[in-house]
């Protein structure tokens, strides 16, 4: 870990933190040197229900605060991940292996999202509709939930931390914060640097450390009113039937296995540095990535040599130097994607780029996987199927576009959607036909703030950002005011 930074190392429970009750720990590992960079404990089920327990006390007394004075401290998390940035994002190149350039845009960003949920604080907006009876309204108010379980994925663990923090808090709700046990490191130190210069009262953020046996403990508590995860599909439903004994709100933001369609107008050029930003941004470890391409007949092949170019062009390297693409984050995502690869092959598709580690001293340890591109693909494949968290492109060659439209819902996930086209009545078309919670038109990927992040099918549900992510951290009041 590098000497500028230090970070906590047990649970922040009721305004403090606490040294854990258990002796086992979990590894952390600098994914481009797989060097042990940190140990941390697994939170006791005790752990977990003090956290709870204190967020349950904080909460009333803090919903009834004035919403702006809840949005002025969130705000103050925003200056504090700017004044910090450096500092966090080095951390994040260490234990996530981002880009320098991607750790500071994370960080930068999640100040942005903050900055934005805290602006929510005087717009909490209910209803007043007209009573049926005689001198009488119908208020519709807008109430915290309560309690909200916050479960954090390792690929961008500051942007989802902040994603529920500032919501929930400004909606008036306490969280307990659960960050992977893959990439804690960052996630605890911007808890440290709340504690020590944001005035939260106690118990409205606690953060608890651990793996699934932790997440179990949080979804099952009777006293959570909210459980707010982003991860795998599996995972996702495993964490609804545990909610469901206790009929706790649960919101998911799950997988995806993203289509871009590369229509004949398209500008090639374009498509091909969008489709490639969007495949390759974290090393693909990101659920809103192009999974897969199809590319219409008549401009098939110059798009293919194109992105092979492209592609092989790319740096891969020290995710300090700011390369194109760091490594892995861990052993098991390369042999997920390394596995994905050669069972493409194995099925008859054609390994056109990459296919392994880099060669080279460099690169002896560490996770890392070269730009890869899979040509010959049909849609049955696997690598059409299932989620590739890696750097890989097969492509695909369609002729209408009701065939690409037919192809592109052919899945169980439905996160995000990729076209392009210069042809209005084809974007319109396109944009209505294709069954994903959000389409990208001529773009590559990232989210805006104020729209608003869902996935459909396998992909999730509850959605994030913008006034109905905001939004969903309150639940609704009926009041019927009879003043005859």
């Amino acid at each position: 870990m590098s000497a500028e930074s230090s970070y906590p190392t047990g649970h922040y429970i009721a305004g403090g933190w606490r040294e854990p009750a258990r002796t086992d720990h979990t590894e952390v590992r600098n994914p481009a040197t797989e060097e042990v960079i940190g140990e941390f404990p697994k939170a006791t089920s005790k752990e977990v229900a003090e956290a709870v327990r204190a967020a349950n006390e904080a909460q009333v007394e803090w919903g009834r605060r004035p919403a702006k004075e809840r949005g002025d401290l969130v705000r103050d998390v925003a200056d504090l991940l700017l004044e910090h940035q450096d500092e966090l994002a080095g951390l994040l190149v260490e234990e996530q292996g981002k880009p320098r350039s991607v750790a500071e845009g994370e960080i930068a960003a999640s100040a942005d999202l903050a900055e934005y949920m805290a602006e929510w604080d005087r717009r909490i907006e209910g209803d007043i509709l007209p009573g049926d009876n005689p001198d009488e309204s119908i208020h519709l108010q807008r109430q915290p939930v309560g309690v909200v379980a916050g479960i954090i994925p390792w690929n961008y663990p500051i942007a989802v931390f902040i994603r529920k923090f500032a919501p929930a808090l400004t909606a008036g709700n306490t969280l307990v914060a659960k960050p992977s046990e893959v990439t804690p490191i960052t996630t605890l130190r911007l808890a440290e640097l709340i504690d020590e210069h944001v005035d939260l009262p106690d118990g409205v953020f606690n953060l608890v450390q651990g793996a699934g046996e932790t997440g179990e403990a949080l979804v099952t508590s009777r006293d959570v009113d909210m459980v707010s995860m982003t991860g795998n599909v599996e995972t996702g439903k495993h964490i609804m039937r545990q909610a469901a004994d206790n009929l706790t709100e649960v919101s998911l933001e799950l997988g995806g296995k993203a289509p871009a369609i590369v229509w004949k107008d398209a500008d090639i050029d374009e498509a091909v540095e969008d489709v490639l930003t969007a495949r390759i941004t974290n090393t693909g470890q990101v659920c809103t990535c192009a999974e897969r391409v199809y590319v219409h007949s008549s401009v098939r092949e110059e798009f293919e040599e194109k992105y092979i170019d492209a592609a092989r062009k790319l740096s891969v390297g020290p995710p300090e130097d700011d390369p194109d693409m760091g490594p892995h984050v861990n052993e098991r995502e390369f042999e997920k994607t390394d596995a994905a690869v050669q069972r493409a092959r194995e099925q008859g598709a054609e390994i056109r780029l990459g296919g392994s580690a880099p060669a080279g001293d460099s690169f002896d340890s560490g996770y890392w996987y070269e730009p890869t591109v899979v040509t010959g693909v049909e849609q049955h494949m696997d690598i059409m199927q299932q989620e590739v968290f890696g750097p890989v492109t097969p492509i695909m060659e369609i002729d209408t576009l009701d065939e690409a439209i037919e192809y592109a819902n052919d899945s169980r996930y439905g996160l995000s959607a990729y076209l392009f086209t210069n042809d209005y009545r084809v974007a319109m078309r396109a944009a209505e036909n294709l069954e994903f919670g959000e389409t990208y038109i001529n773009r590559t990927l990232g989210e805006s703030w104020q729209a608003h992040h869902i996935g459909w099918n396998e992909s999730g549900m509850g959605g994030e950002d913008g006034k109905y992510g905001f939004l969903k951290y309150t639940q609704l009041k009926t009041v019927y005011h009879n003043y005859a």
